[in-house]
């Protein structure tokens, strides 16, 4: 594979939006392209913003109840085959082994596009009692489906992922298992990476290969375009009997459990790049960034500034993910430009008339304010501006969510706000399939979700078929 071009500048977002996006990730050094098409390699900054992430999620499914094991990557073809709808969701994007070494294998065997078979095959040797209900069990790992176009994080080959599978003794609990991790994806999306989630439930078209019911959250990126953002599933009793998983029940009888599953994967990062990022960059929120303030010495060659630059880091690291940038060679303004690109939310200039007046400059990286702070009580002012920092990321990206969702009510309305704000459509829909792809066919627009904080919208009438809507949906182009 050809080397990539190196990147002089990035492409304005309002002129070329996917190169915005390309330019991005490649300047900033997230990711690089590898050697096998659609497959990503995920470069340190990168990694560190999915640790972040990873670590957000882990602890509060921990906090639930929930423990992590690990499944293995291949699954037997017979295995993928047991449940007929799932299989059919996911053939068209399996990658398949068939020999091992130099010798062609009895059975083809899949790497993992899901988990779903190979689980439900332990968890079927596994139970036998309701005393061993619930079954609270994650993995992380990474997945495989071989997609046909790819962009890094948002549609690659493969991507890194969590994936929860539970088994409950009845649909009420599975469904409250459902409800509950669909929340706790919502909370760390909108606390931790500050962007706002519309929540609600797929259509029967949108749902999981073999649910009984898939809920969502959705984002909206800059462009208008919305992002499926994590799911949870109630897979009610599909898979625990196509894979004959029974236990004796408290009336000494044998009975299928109620299973669920519910994941969120490295697409989130795509998501944080396009909801926060302008035309300098990456803007990272507080909570997530690998970096939260980098230290950079103004004429570090004068005396006493490395030092005191030095100082004030040392003072800070314990409490923030700080760094230092006294690289030689590089002028200030050179050093601003590559910490702004990559997000980092606080930059702490230091140089020798502050130092005589006992106080820093801290710019923030959201609105590129500067403020004289002094060096008596810096921590404080620091982890302050952070949550303002936080707090502000997040309100920018709600506000412009809600710029770019508009109301319609007719068909004409549909394609006519579309074409002018492209974001959301909030519409009316009678729950039909026919009206479904009749509005994707003219406008290109899917139905995100049906969302779980319903509105009356005009008469109540579908926007496609005009007849008696019980539903208000969200419908986008989407990634």
């Amino acid at each position: 594979m050809g080397k990539k071009q190196k990147v002089e500048a990035i492409t304005p977002m309002d002129q070329d939006f996917a190169q915005w996006y390309t330019d991005v990730i490649s300047k900033t050094e997230l990711v690089d392209y590898s050697p096998v098409k659609g497959f990503m390699v995920i470069r340190p900054y990168g990694y560190a913003i999915w640790e972040n992430i990873q670590k957000e999620y882990d602890k509060k499914f921990k906090e639930t109840g929930h423990k992590n094991m690990y499944f293995p990557l291949l699954i037997p073809e017979s295995l993928l085959k047991k449940e007929a709808e799932h299989v059919e969701g996911f053939a068209p994007e399996v990658a398949w082994v068939t020999h091992g070494g130099d010798k062609e294998l009895g059975e083809r065997l899949c790497i993992r596009p899901t988990s779903e078979t190979i689980i439900c095959s332990m968890y079927s040797k596994w139970l036998n009692t309701y005393r061993q209900l619930p079954y609270l069990y994650n993995q992380w790992c990474s997945v495989v489906r071989w997609e046909k176009t790819t962009r890094p994080f948002l549609r690659t080959s493969e991507f890194l992922w969590q994936e929860g599978h539970t088994l409950h003794e009845t649909y009420d609990e599975a469904q409250a298992e459902t409800m509950q991790m669909l929340d706790i994806y919502k909370t760390v999306a909108e606390e931790y990476l500050a962007i706002p989630m519309v929540v609600g439930k797929k259509s029967e078209k949108e749902k999981f290969a073999g649910a009984y019911a898939t809920y969502t959250m959705e984002a909206l990126m800059h462009d208008g375009q919305a992002l499926q953002s994590g799911t949870s599933h109630n897979l009610g009793q599909h898979f625990t009997k196509a894979f004959d998983i029974t236990y004796l029940d408290r009336d000494n009888n044998q009975a299928y459990p109620y299973h669920t599953s519910w994941g969120i994967s490295t697409r989130l990062i795509g998501a944080l790049i396009m909801v926060h990022g302008d035309d300098n960059g990456l803007v990272m929120p507080p909570k997530i960034a690998p970096t939260q303030l980098v230290v950079i010495p103004i004429a570090q060659h004068k005396e006493g500034v490395l030092d005191k630059a030095w100082e004030i880091f040392n003072e800070l690291k314990d409490d923030v993910r700080a760094e230092i940038d006294d690289a030689d060679g590089y002028s200030p303004g050179w050093k601003f430009n590559q910490w702004e690109m990559k997000g980092v939310p606080i930059r702490l200039e230091i140089g020798p008339k502050d130092i005589e007046n006992n106080q820093c400059v801290l710019a923030r990286r959201d609105n590129g304010e500067k403020i004289q702070v002094s060096l008596d009580n810096l921590k404080e002012e620091v982890e302050k501006l952070l949550e303002e920092i936080q707090q502000n990321i997040f309100d920018k990206a709600l506000k412009m969510r809600e710029e770019k969702t508009s109301v319609a009510i007719s068909m004409d309305e549909f394609k006519e706000k579309l074409a002018a704000n492209p974001g959301f459509i909030k519409a009316n829909w009678c729950g039909s399939r026919e009206c479904e792809d009749k509005i994707k066919e003219e406008t290109g627009a899917t139905l995100r979700c049906v969302p779980f904080e319903q509105e009356k919208i005009g008469d109540g009438s579908c926007v496609c078929c005009g007849e008696k809507s019980e539903e208000m949906a969200y419908f986008a182009r989407a990634y």
